[in-house]
């Protein structure tokens, strides 16, 4: 008695190139946590005599994520192919940094403040928002 075996056939799908959108995701996660960090170091501002040191250093961090949110947008939209709205999220977080370091530097925390738990909100809503399969 003889055993017969059948293949299934192989199918082929399509591979997305991923490290554009990963090294998006780590840039989202990076601006968040530094944002988060921003809140920590205000905190600290009004209860320790470092703590303006500390905001001062994260303000130029935060920005410096920011900025890396931009270029991992423009590099997963343009070369990985993927949707050019990263690019417009990325830009209105760049906006909101910079009206955040003018706000923190003409000392307005009116402002500044109720802005920066905006930013993180944002953030924090972007990077929970699951990848989609297919384009935006």
């Amino acid at each position: 008695m003889a055993v017969q075996t059948t293949q299934t056939p192989r199918t082929t799908t399509p591979t997305t190139p991923t490290t554009p959108i990963t090294f998006l995701r780590v840039a989202v996660a990076l601006q968040t946590g530094t944002l988060f960090l921003q809140a920590v170091s205000a905190g600290l501002l009004l209860t320790a005599h470092h703590g303006e040191v500390l905001h001062s250093v994260g303000a130029r961090v935060t920005y410096a994520a920011t900025m890396l949110y931009v270029l991992a947008a423009v590099l997963a939209w343009k070369p990985g192919g993927g949707s050019p709205r990263p690019i417009a999220y990325a830009t209105g977080f760049l906006v909101l940094s910079s009206a955040q370091v003018v706000l923190g530097i003409a000392h307005i925390p009116s402002v500044h403040v109720p802005l920066g738990v905006l930013t993180f909100g944002l953030s924090l809503l972007v990077l929970a928002r699951p990848r989609s399969a297919g384009p935006e």
